[in-house]
């Protein structure tokens, strides 16, 4: 009688099946998590500028619309404080007074870039927005 001890190829090789089959299931999971709470840095910065826009407006009547222009909001940069957004400040047509637009600095295919104009009217490049500015 010959006892030994240890695991078998065919139990070794079920093991890595499985944690294969786990791994392509919590995989996109996971990017798909870290992506949304990238956006939510992105809509927190964009609320933000806009708040200070309004800030700005009540005290000078006039909104901040050229990126060579954001010292006059209070702000030292354009990007958001993880550096996950580059945000640029202009003005359209019918847009209340200023168009704020989020540009990722990571892969967001799904999404592109955030949009918030002084209407309220929230944006995106691609994708749907409910979905995006959930």
């Amino acid at each position: 009688m010959h006892n030994s001890k240890g695991f078998t190829l065919i139990e070794v090789m079920i093991v890595v099946v499985i944690v294969g089959i786990l791994a392509s299931i919590a995989y996109p999971s996971y990017q798909e998590y870290v992506n949304r709470s990238n956006r939510a840095e992105g809509q927190a910065f964009l609320s933000d500028i806009a708040a200070r826009q309004e800030r700005y407006f009540s005290q000078n009547n006039a909104y901040v619309t050229a990126d060579t222009d954001r010292s006059k909001l209070g702000l030292t940069g354009n990007q958001s404080a993880n550096q996950r957004y580059t945000v640029s400040l202009s003005s359209v047509a019918n847009d209340g007074g200023y168009t704020l637009t989020a540009t990722p600095n990571f892969t967001e295919t799904r999404c592109g870039n955030l949009v918030l104009n002084a209407k309220g009217v929230r944006s995106v490049s691609t994708g749907d927005k409910d979905y995006c500015w959930r």
